[in-house]
């Protein structure tokens, strides 16, 4: 007899979460071994109970989902991302991570289903719509320094006080926003956060 399939579910929404792992139960072949609420909870019941697919949400408190991807593949896990916003920077950046499917939270059952048994047999899905769209936007065009820096800008935090976090000149900092400003195609920094955040890219 061919054993079930072991799904941890990791969101910090509880009720999608609990209403997620009861859905799931219901159907023949799986088994919801665990639930955690954040980043760093996935990886430690992963470690824990050894799950052969994880359905891992994209934004949570803490360690959210793009960083908490490589080290569930390092477990032997293989990770579906699960989000409410189809940004393509999202996609290009969790597949570049290992995540072997990636799907919109208003996906049918029947379709999470079947991405459940299609990346536990070994194959990639991805929702069409969204890879459409990431291919049509092309890759993220922010160095991971000008990527850094824009997170930190959110913040409220100025050019000096940046230089200091980071152990760069003020000249270097404003270097690399300017870029980051003009390659999202922004006129203030603020809008380029805006820009960057919306298209997956932060």
């Amino acid at each position: 007899m061919r054993s079930a399939i072991k799904v941890l579910l990791a969101d910090d929404q509880t009720l999608l979460r609990r209403a997620l792992a009861a859905l799931l139960r219901l159907e023949p072949g799986l088994e919801v071994v665990g639930e955690a609420a954040d980043g760093d909870e996935a990886l430690a019941a992963a470690g824990r109970l050894r799950p052969d697919v994880v359905l891992l949400d994209i934004q949570m408190p803490g360690r959210d989902g793009l960083t908490t991807v490589a080290g569930l593949t390092e477990l032997g896990c293989r990770v579906i991302m699960l989000t409410t916003f189809g940004r393509p920077g999202y996609l290009s950046r969790a597949m570049a991570s290992g995540a072997a499917g990636f799907v919109v939270k208003d996906v049918s059952p029947e379709a999470l289903v079947e991405t459940i048994r299609k990346v536990h047999a070994g194959l990639r899905v991805v929702d069409p719509v969204l890879a459409a769209e990431s291919l049509a936007g092309g890759p993220c065009p922010l160095t991971w320094r000008e990527r850094e820096l824009l997170l930190a800008a959110a913040d409220g935090g100025t050019v000096a006080d940046l230089a200091r976090r980071f152990s760069l000149s003020e000249g270097t900092v404003r270097n690399h926003l300017s870029s980051a400003i003009g390659k999202t195609g922004a006129r203030t920094r603020a809008e380029a956060v805006r820009i960057a955040d919306e298209r997956g890219w932060l």
